[in-house]
C-alpha cells in the first residue's frame, strides 16, 4: 500500500511517518509541507536522519499525489481537509483527516463550534474512533479521527453510558494535556518560560471538543449526553490524562461498573484496564497506541470518577489514524502499533 501524508512536517505528521516506517504493509510516498516545501524532513526533524531522508512537496498538486496513493492521511488544521477531500472524491483512494473536518454527523454543530462553512456536507465519512465506530471505519471513504481529548474521555466514560449506569446529565471532564497537543508552530503561550513549572486550564465552557464528546456519547448511551469539559496545559511534552466524574444511578452497584468496563473492552487490545482503584499515568503509554483506565467509587457522593491516560500523539492521532486505515483496508488492526511503552 502507498500512503501519503498532507501536512507532514507538524507533530502529528512526524508521528505518522514513524509509526508507518514500522509498518509491515505500507510504503510512504508522497509526502507534503507548504512551510517547508523543498527541503528534507530529516532537516526539520534530525532524529529521523539516514532513517528517512524523503524531501517535503507543496500540496498544489494534490491530485497527483493523491493518484498514486491508496490512503491520504491528512494532518492540517481545520477547514483545509474538506477543501482537500472535495477535491478527489471521485478517486478510489481512502481519506483519513486528523482534524475536525469529518467529526460530526450534524454539520451544523461543526459549523457552529468552528466558525467554518463546511463545502462538503453529503460526503461518505465515518467518525474514527476505532473501539466504537469500527463497522462503520471498515467501508466509509472519509474517516474523520478522533480529537486527543475527546478519544481519553469518550473512551473513558463509554462503558457508564452505555449500560445506562450514570446520570447523563451529571458528567463532568477535566483532562489535561502535554504542550505538543497545541503543535509545532510556535505561540506565546507555550513559549517555555510562559508554560515550564505551570499548571493552567484554558477553554472552559467553549472548548470545540466538547460536542465531540457529547456526541459520540449520546450515540453509544441512545440518549442526550450533556457534559461539562475543561482541559488543562501541563509542562510536559506528551501525553493525555483525562479525569471523568459522573453520578451513579440509583442502585447501581461497584461490580456492575466493573463488568461495564470488562464487558465493553474484553477484546480490545488497545485498551488496557487497570481496574478499581488503580491509577493510570501518561508515562506508561508514551509513543504507543494504548489507553490505559482505571476506576474509583465514591459511595458518599455516589459518584464514579474514571481516570483515561493516552499519548496524545499516538492514540490521539497518528496511532489512531494508523488503527483505522488499518480496519479500512483489512488488515491487522495492530499492525504497525504493536509497540512498548517508553518507560521511564
Amino acid at each position: 500500500m502507498k500512503a501519503s501524508i498532507i501536512g507532514a512536517s507538524g507533530y502529528a505528521g512526524e508521528e505518522l511517518i514513524r509509526l508507518l516506517h514500522g509498518h509491515p504493509n505500507v510504503e510512504i510516498a508522497h509526502l507534503t509541507s507548504e512551510r517547508h516545501t523543498g527541503e528534507r524532513i530529516s532537516t526539520l526533524y534530525s532524529h529521523l536522519l539516514n532513517i528517512y531522508n524523503k524531501e517535503l512537496e507543496s500540496m498544489e498538486d494534490v491530485r497527483r499525489i493523491a493518484e498514486v496513493s491508496d490512503v491520504l492521511f491528512i494532518a492540517l488544521p481545520h477547514g483545509h481537509a474538506m477543501k482537500i477531500a472535495k477535491s478527489v472524491s471521485d478517486l478510489p483512494l481512502r481519506i483519513i483527516d486528523l482534524g475536525a473536518d469529518y467529526r460530526f454527523a450534524d454539520i451544523s454543530v461543526y459549523e457552529e463550534w468552528y466558525h467554518v462553512d463546511h463545502i462538503d456536507p453529503d460526503a461518505d465519512r465515518a467518525y474514527g474512533l476505532a473501539e466504537l465506530y469500527r463497522d462503520q471505519v471498515r467501508s466509509a471513504h472519509i474517516i474523520g479521527n478522533a480529537g486527543c481529548y475527546t478519544t481519553a474521555s469518550i473512551l473513558a466514560l463509554a462503558p457508564l453510558v452505555k449500560a445506562r449506569l450514570v446520570q447523563m446529565d451529571s458528567i463532568l471532564v477535566d483532562a489535561v494535556s502535554g504542550v505538543s497537543g497545541a503543535g509545532r508552530t510556535p505561540k506565546e503561550s507555550t513559549h517555555f518560560p510562559e508554560f515550564y513549572d505551570s499548571f493552567t486550564a484554558y477553554g472552559a465552557v467553549s472548548h470545540r471538543h466538547t460536542p465531540e464528546i457529547e456526541q459520540a456519547l449520546s450515540n453509544v448511551g441512545g440518549a442526550a449526553v450533556t457534559i461539562n469539559f475543561t482541559p488543562h496545559l501541563a509542562p510536559i511534552s506528551r501525553g493525555i490524562l483525562a479525569t471523568c466524574y459522573a453520578k451513579m444511578n440509583e442502585g447501581v452497584t461497584p461490580e456492575q461498573i466493573d463488568a461495564a468496563f470488562a464487558e465493553m473492552y474484553a477484546n480490545e487490545f488497545f485498551i488496557r484496564l487497570l481496574g478499581r482503584g488503580a491509577y493510570p499515568a501518561t508515562k506508561c503509554v508514551r509513543g504507543t497506541n494504548f489507553c490505559d483506565i482505571a476506576w474509583h467509587i465514591d459511595p458518599r457522593t455516589q459518584r464514579v470518577i474514571v481516570f483515561s491516560a493516552i499519548d496524545n500523539l499516538v492514540k490521539g492521532a497518528a496511532g489512531q489514524a494508523i488503527q483505522n486505515m488499518n480496519i479500512a483496508f483489512g488488515l491487522d488492526e495492530r499492525a504497525g502499533l504493536d509497540l512498548v511503552p517508553m518507560y521511564p
